[in-house]
């Protein structure tokens, strides 16, 4: 657990067996970290530079630990004054990336990754960057991750309230274990929807970058992939996710622990605000009618208008008729 103060995992191990105890010797240390004087030594001297032991008094041969909050508390001042440059830093590059994407030509929006390990690595550090959503069109047969890593990955993002929502193909139902796949995405907060076929695989995060796999038919592998950057060519992408998504029935799991498609179907509460609204009724009346507040009417409205992906409540109105919401 202290790696992310710099400590490897002997510097951890023998720090720990001279925190619980008054003090020890070389000897003692190595015998309670199942170890051999050498490496003791060495880790000792590690443990020294950092400040985290010291010779006890009694003799030169036995150490003791500093007190953590001291020692420790001083590596993470450090490790935070650290990642604030890196942050100051970080700022400054992404202002000259931002310069430098704005004077590229149409050839230099769309990057070429070339292999499966190169693939891999950029698939993980967007994965990792993600702040607000991720969302993708998967085939089967594209996994450019591991599914561990994949898991691993997503769990992070989505602690960090990252929003995941994936359209899956129909035929990767074919996939062997795909359905304890798709029952431990339900579980963790992916939102997974399902149509007959998608008409490319993509990778979009936050809605200003996507990694678009491309499949080599001959071997039926990913080997390459085109990561494309803020531009119009992007924003087709997006526009084809939201166009899919908005049609695809939704995946949920039953209580038996099975996966069924659902309609895209409203909450019961906002069926009967949208009714009474498509009624004619103001915000003020539906909401003395329901009990509920006029701002809370506003918002479930509001909410439905983004769902739906329309400005006015006319528009809705055909929505909701189109969707077979009512």
């Amino acid at each position: 657990m202290l790696d992310a103060l710099g400590l490897d995992n002997l510097e951890e191990t023998v720090y720990r067996q001279l925190v619980a105890a008054p003090s020890a010797n070389l000897e003692e240390l190595a015998e309670a970290a199942d170890l051999d004087t050498y490496a003791v030594s060495a880790v000792l001297s590690a443990l020294e530079g950092k400040g985290l032991v010291a010779r006890a008094s009694a003799g030169q041969d036995r150490y003791v630990a500093s007190p953590p909050a001291v020692a420790l508390g001083a590596l993470l001042v450090q490790r935070q004054d650290e990642l604030r440059r890196a942050q100051v830093e970080m700022t400054e590059l992404a202002g000259l990336y931002r310069g430098s994407v704005a004077r590229r030509d149409v050839a230099d929006v769309v990057d070429v990754v070339h292999g499966t390990e190169a693939i891999a690595q950029r698939f993980a550090q967007l994965q990792y960057s993600a702040k607000k959503c991720i969302q993708a069109l998967q085939k089967p047969q594209a996994a450019v991750v591991t599914r561990e890593d994949a898991d691993e990955a997503e769990r992070a993002a989505i602690e960090r309230g990252v929003r995941h929502d994936i359209v899956l193909e129909r035929s990767v139902f074919d996939t062997p274990g795909i359905y304890e796949t798709i029952d431990s995405g339900l579980e963790i907060g992916i939102e997974l929807r399902v149509v007959p076929t998608v008409p490319l695989r993509a990778f979009i995060v936050d809605r200003e970058i996507a990694l678009i796999p491309l499949m080599n038919g001959e071997h039926n592998t990913v080997q390459d992939a085109l990561l494309l950057h803020p531009s119009g060519l992007l924003d087709a992408i997006i526009a084809l996710f939201d166009l899919i998504w908005t049609s695809a029935p939704k995946l949920v799991a039953t209580p038996e622990g099975t996966v069924e498609t659902a309609a895209d179907r409203l909450e019961p509460l906002d069926t009967k605000v949208l009714s009474l609204l498509l009624a004619g009724l103001t915000d003020a009346s539906i909401g003395a009618q329901l009990g509920l507040s006029l701002r809370t009417v506003q918002r479930r409205v509001r909410q439905m208008m983004d769902r739906a992906r329309v400005d006015t409540r006319l528009q809705l109105g055909y929505e909701a008729g189109r969707r077979g919401w009512l």
